[in-house]
């Protein structure tokens, strides 16, 4: 067959070729082992088999022999039928049925021997009344009957248990099933809050770096005002320091046209009465020749006064070019700082988004390994059990990772917070010694003091004043201070020395070559200066001595605010002095 299907060239080869295949593994699979008998079991058509009803039964009767009377009792048992075995048979196969016989007893008692049906007893035999035999075939036969529905019985349990036992196993299938299902489920949405505890913490994250931002943005924005502010009170200064000027300019216009007119008629006063009096007009002309020299003095010291208002001028021009500067450098900064903060979003973003893929490609190996362990335990379920239980362990497992991730996560959160809390101590610890250093400085700033008050042999030369150890005292020996009233109080005294006008007293002697002076002015809370203390001398004698009149020429510099007046009754306040067109107070 197979010869003439492989030498068959028709479109309809490869559908013949299948179909015989069918046909024969079909033939093949219907087959199935029967017989309850003694030797090897035999091959048997499945639709042979009769379980719905028995085959006919045939009995042989043959006469009883009158001499023999043996009682029904002595009539020896029929053999009890044999064992089944403890294997459920499949439901789909089932042994053949063979024929019970009756062959007639060699030793005259009435018993049968052979294989019985599966089924009940045929409904209609003949009863006791219209049977004209010997009863001894009747038992027998009513043995035969109650042995094969026994059988039957015993068939049926079996069936019926091996149904059980199927439905149980479906059952164990359906729940390990769910089990996995319930599982993945599970891992699904543990996942799941993870990505929504990720995109919780980033929008967290998101909201305050926003927030730090505002708060950047609105403190520029008061930066800028202020600096707005400052800049609008200098111009106002500047302004009514114009104004002063021309006003005084009109009037050194009108007194050298009022000079001029009275010079005038001197003039012709003196020719007409030139013949007369020719003495008095030598001592008008030494008269004029005075005054003109007088005029030019004025005329040049004006120049001068011209020369230091454009001089001022001009500082206050590069003041305001570096404040400019500053401006534009810290916003130069603040650019960067955005960027940089931008690019450690954007890496932080790219993390994420690459620990998303990698717990997608996770997940997606777990179920592919899901999968792979559900086709294993359709073909094998004690293998699928043992999955399933290393699966449990693999879960257990998780959790317990899980579990300790978040206890490895707290004590993490907790020796983060031990951390910050000595680098706060640390912090303050450093505060503290600054504070301490400050304080031995000062310490040992006023016991220099108290020394040069000590060797001085004239206490009137110096205009300082001994300090009240009583009096609350503060320092102030930069730009920066935790106070703002103080910071406030130290600039509006910066800026009264330096707007002022108050080079003209220091521009001939810082011609000579001299060094910065470092000075600590002492003010009282009524805005009175306690003393002028020189921390670095310029080396020039007359230059101390003239910053000595500077400081002294502006007080009083204002009372204290009230909050600062609270806190201390003298504050003392340390500059370097600075001379090129202007006073410059650092």
């Amino acid at each position: 067959m197979t010869t003439a299907i492989a030498t068959y060239r028709g479109p309809w080869r490869m559908p013949l070729a299948l179909s015989v295949s069918l046909l024969v593994h079909a033939l093949l699979l219907s087959l199935s082992l029967g017989g309850a008998g003694m030797g090897l079991p035999g091959f048997q058509l499945p639709w042979k088999e009769r379980r719905l009803e028995a085959d006919a039964l045939r009995i042989l009767l043959t006469q009883a022999r009158p001499a023999v009377a043996a009682p029904a009792a002595a009539e020896p048992k029929p053999a009890a039928p044999p064992a089944l075995p403890a294997a459920p048979l499949p439901l789909e196969q089932g042994p053949a049925v063979p024929v019970a016989t009756a062959p007639t007893p060699p030793s005259g008692s009435a018993r049968a021997e052979g294989s019985f049906v599966a089924v009940p007893a045929p409904a209609t035999l003949p009863g006791p009344a219209d049977d004209p035999v010997d009863p001894a075939p009747r038992h027998a036969e009513q043995d035969t009957q109650r042995r094969t529905a026994e059988q039957a019985d015993e068939r049926s349990r079996q069936a019926e248990l091996a149904a059980r036992q199927a439905a149980a196993l479906q059952e164990a299938g359906r729940l390990e099933a769910q089990r996995e299902e319930q599982a993945r489920q599970e891992a699904a949405r543990l996942q799941l809050e993870r990505a929504e505890s990720a995109r919780k913490e980033s929008e967290r994250l998101d909201m305050a770096r926003q927030e730090r931002e505002r708060n950047e943005a609105a403190q520029r924005e008061a930066v800028r005002s202020e600096a707005v502010r400052q800049e609008q009170a200098r111009l106002a200064q500047l302004e009514a320091a114009r104004k002063e000027a021309e006003g005084q300019e009109r009037a050194r216009q009108e007194l050298a046209q009022a000079e001029a007119a009275r010079q005038e008629a001197a003039r012709q006063e003196a020719l007409r009465q030139e013949q007369a009096r020719l003495a008095q007009q030598e001592a008008d002309r030494q008269e004029a020749a005075r005054r003109d020299v007088a005029r030019q003095e004025a005329v040049r010291q004006e120049a001068a006064r011209q020369e230091a208002a454009k001089a001022e001028l001009a500082r206050q021009e590069a003041v305001k070019q570096e404040a400019a500067r500053q401006e534009v450098a810290r916003q130069a900064a603040a650019r960067q700082e955005i960027a940089r903060q931008e690019a450690a979003r954007q890496e932080a973003a790219r993390q994420e988004s690459a620990r998303q893929e990698a717990a997608r490609n996770e997940a997606a190996r777990q179920e592919a390994a899901r999968q792979e362990a559900a086709r294993q335990e359709a073909a094998r379920q004690e293998a699928a059990r043992q999955e399933a239980a290393r699966q449990e362990a693999a879960r257990q497992e998780a959790a317990r990772q899980e579990a300790a991730r978040q206890e490895a996560a707290k004590q993490e959160a907790a020796r983060q917070e031990s951390a910050r809390r000595e680098l706060a101590q640390r912090e303050k610890a450093e505060q503290e010694a600054q504070r301490e250093e400050r304080l031995r400085a000062i310490g040992r700033q006023l016991a220099e003091e108290a020394a040069q008050r000590k060797a001085a042999p004239n206490p009137a030369a110096s205009p300082s004043l001994p300090a009240a150890s009583s009096l609350r005292r503060g320092w102030m020996f930069g730009r920066a201070d935790p106070n703002a009233d103080l910071v406030q109080y130290a600039a509006a005294m910066s800026r009264k020395i330096e707007m002022n006008m108050t080079f003209d007293m220091v521009r001939d002697a810082v011609k000579q070559a001299h060094a910065r002076p470092v000075v600590t002015v002492a003010v009282r809370a009524d805005g009175s200066v306690e003393k002028i203390t020189f921390v670095v001398s310029s080396g020039v004698a007359a230059i101390d001595k003239l910053i000595r009149e500077v400081v002294a020429s502006q007080a009083p510099y204002g009372a204290f605010p009230p909050a600062l007046a609270r806190q201390y009754d003298v504050i003392e306040i340390r500059r370097t002095w600075i001379f090129d067109m202007a006073i410059r107070l650092e």
